[in-house]
């Protein structure tokens, strides 16, 4: 079955060299990619099992002697990953689909999007599969290219802006990577992770804390870690429905994917792990606050996005089973909500007209299915229960209260504040959107200063620091509402769906993650499928 490890990344790549070719033909580009990505699924559900009933998988590719070569490994944890990833992908391809077919496909010429799509795809599945640093970095610029090629789709100032953004961050975090790169092969003699493993316990000290703080300096802002996060509220937003639902689903959780390989592969226990418990304390904090400040669903969203990320980082830095159980229950679940949240949001611009609360109203009487599609992430999101957000979540605390450490207790405490506070943010989009009449005169976008009389307001523009500007919401406002394409609307339904079954097959799930957390922290599996006798 090793033979299947290339196939999530060859197959996207294979189906976008087959669109571009085929650019002139738009049925057949719709239909290679839907069955590209059909068929990634089916390849990473294979491995999944695999993994589970088997243990690691490695395959070698290229005529080059071990351990020099490119190697692909999938544990449980990158076989969940895969799967996930897999699957909102192709929903949100769907939903992408619908929208272009309603559109006439302005703005977003066909011969691009889905190549760059697919693109994109494999990127992800090969930073899931990578078992060397470099590789690891070829998957980040494989995402980079794609994702600054769909981010400034269609032209638009507000596009280029953002993407400008995207792109000057994500070069830096580049340079960084390699420099990191080259510090690592000087000091070990190798980037191949399984070997990385038997030897940064026999280099000095500094020189192992050095370089797991400037791995994780490149995947802080990967992941959009506090204070590497400021990037994100103002480039996800501008993007077209599809764009920003897979951009949040997906390219965030490559960054913890990342942290959590490297913590636990190659560093284990350190001093460093409390720092990646403030830091995801922070993320929390400062990321819901800024949720709370907006007037607009998109940036409202980019910033739980970011505050979410912290909930994850809490569980690595638990450097527990129970703890990265949960963080990697949390990584599956958080794919499946902010996915459709974001798709979700497009439906309502659609709708509506925008995503500003200010001028939007009374669209649960317009269309009682889409308070539905809302709601049931918006809940999920917050931690309601039965939703898997809520098992998440309580695994979290669960691991936290054993820990029984100051910084845990800490976490555990800005957990249920920040779930509150989620709470808070999407009720009030979900009120203004869904429950209230819409407004007869569209309200003034002119004042930059927080209303008077709401303190998380106030407080969440004061410490982020970061002023609303509607106009990168809406610079994509349509001058009157339209309808819901059904293909949009069922794109978004069973990336929800997707959500909702994590929550009903929460036990078995969760017994995964034990397992593969089990697996994270004794490496010993995952070196041997690796590295022949030999050589280790």
């Amino acid at each position: 079955m090793t033979d299947l490890l290339p196939f999530p990344v060859l197959l996207p790549l294979f189906g976008a060299a087959l669109t571009l070719v085929l650019r002139r033909h738009k049925t057949w580009q719709r239909a290679i990619s839907l069955a590209v990505l059909l068929a990634q699924v089916v390849v990473a559900a294979i491995l999944m099992v695999q993994t589970h009933r088997h243990g690691p998988q490695a395959l070698w590719i290229g005529a080059w002697d071990e351990p020099l070569g490119i190697v692909l490994v999938a544990d449980r944890l990158a076989a969940l990953m895969l799967l996930v990833s897999s699957v909102v992908t192709l929903f949100v391809l769907l939903y992408a689909i619908g929208q272009g077919v309603s559109d006439g496909d302005e703005g977003a010429p066909l011969s691009i999007y889905f190549p760059t799509f697919l693109v994109l795809s494999a990127g992800v599945s090969n930073a899931f599969l990578a078992g060397d640093l470099f590789n690891l970095f070829v998957s980040f610029e494989m995402l980079l290219f794609a994702s600054f090629v769909l981010l400034t789709l269609g032209g638009h100032g507000a596009r280029i802006r953002a993407g400008t953004t995207y792109v000057i961050v994500s070069m830096v975090s580049s340079m960084l990577f390699l420099v990191a790169i080259a510090a690592t092969y000087a000091a070990t003699g190798t980037v191949n992770l399984a070997q990385l493993a038997l030897r940064m316990p026999d280099i000095d000290h500094r020189a192992a804390l050095a370089l797991q703080l400037l791995l994780l300096i490149v995947f802080g802002i990967k992941a959009a870690v506090f204070p590497m996060s400021a990037w994100l509220p103002d480039s996800y937003p501008s993007a077209p429905a599809p764009v920003s639902a897979v951009f949040a689903g997906l390219l965030t959780k490559v960054g913890v994917y990342a942290i959590l390989r490297v913590q636990t592969l190659l560093f284990g226990d350190s001093i460093v792990d409390r720092m990646i418990m403030i830091a995801g304390l922070l993320t929390m904090i400062i990321g819901i606050l800024g949720a709370v400040a907006q007037s607009g669903i998109k940036r409202m969203l980019s910033f739980t996005l970011v505050s979410h990320i912290g909930f994850m980082l809490f569980g690595i830095g638990l450097m527990s089973q129970a703890g990265i159980s949960a963080a990697v229950f949390y990584i599956a679940h958080h794919i499946t909500v902010q996915t459709a949240l974001f798709l979700v949001a497009g439906l309502i611009e659609r709708l509506g007209g925008s995503t500003v609360l200010d001028r939007l109203g009374g669209l649960a009487t317009t269309s009682p299915l889409l308070g539905v599609l809302f709601f049931v992430p918006a809940m999920n999101l917050a931690g309601i229960p039965p939703f898997s957000g809520f098992v998440a979540k309580t695994g979290l605390l669960q691991a936290g209260v054993a820990d029984n450490t100051p910084v845990a207790w800490a976490l555990v405490v800005g957990s249920i504040v920040t779930s509150i506070l989620t709470l808070y943010a999407v009720t009030k989009a979900w009120s203004a959107a869904f429950w209230r009449p819409k407004p007869q005169e569209p309200a003034p976008v002119s004042s930059r200063q927080p209303v008077l009389g709401r303190l998380s307001d106030a407080v969440g523009r004061g410490v982020v620091a970061v002023w609303e500007d509607p106009s990168v919401e809406l610079s994509e406002q349509r001058t009157q509402g339209g309808g819901m394409p059904r293909l949009m609307v069922l794109g978004a339904a069973a990336v929800i769906l997707a959500g909702v079954v994590l929550a009903g097959f929460a036990g078995q799930l969760f017994a995964y993650t034990d397992s593969a957390a089990a697996q994270l922290l004794s490496p010993l599996s995952y070196i041997s499928a690796v590295l022949p006798p030999e050589v280790r």
